[in-house]
């Protein structure tokens, strides 16, 4: 089976670059190097490479290049190849709502590796109650989760908070999962590499942004 990469909303990109939606649809319309994928609605869903590349335009810009010149160099750099990414390490809790037992067992294991601290939850009443007690710095929902309830289940999160919630599914509900207020989309199965490289992208988003929001 292949693995996927995340997806990431635009609201959450723009978060984590310091910038605003409104501007990376302006570079995309204007330059055309980074073009996010759409799917119903017209919502913009970007890979983790394609942050990479916002963000590579972005410390140009602000360190006084324009915009033009910033998309100039992330062209020229994208020809030459892709780079090497290495995620921040961190130390954070990490709230896992899985329906099955085998999968939230692997899934735990590898988050561990990487130094996070994790609590499963195999329902959504068992997922939102962790929630509230725990307050954990992301939450990761299966979609599928108690009989289809994991798209409600990331609606009554952000309402209770704003910590950055990443939905999977072996379905392509990456529409559905954004819609419902997730920041990040990852599809079944999940790549361990993958799934760890998109925890850390959204607490680093999280971490730099002060009351961030989806």
């Amino acid at each position: 089976m292949a693995f996927q990469d995340p997806l990431f909303s635009i609201g959450a990109v723009a978060e984590m670059l310091r910038s605003t939606p409104a501007t990376l649809r302006s570079w995309e319309e204007r330059y055309g190097v980074v073009e996010a994928a759409r799917g119903r609605g017209r919502r913009r869903l970007y890979t983790r490479d394609q942050v990479d590349q916002l963000r590579f335009v972005k410390d140009h810009v602000n360190r006084g290049l324009s915009a033009a010149d910033a998309h100039r160099l992330l062209r020229e750099r994208l020809a030459q190849g892709p780079s090497s990414r290495t995620p921040a390490p961190t130390h954070r809790l990490v709230l896992l709502a899985e329906r099955d037992s085998a999968a939230a067992h692997l899934s735990e294991y590898f988050l561990r590796s990487e130094g996070f601290d994790v609590d499963v939850a195999s329902t959504a009443e068992e997922a939102e109650a962790s929630f509230r007690h725990r307050a954990p710095a992301v939450t990761i929902v299966d979609l599928l989760i108690s009989g289809s309830a994991g798209a409600e289940l990331c609606r009554r999160l952000k309402r209770i908070d704003r910590a950055p919630v990443l939905a999977i599914s072996g379905l392509d509900a990456a529409q559905q999962a954004l819609a419902a207020g997730a920041d990040a989309f990852l599809k079944k199965p999940l790549d361990p590499i993958a799934l760890v490289a998109a925890v850390h992208e959204l607490l680093s988003r999280h971490a730099l942004v002060p009351g961030a929001a989806s």
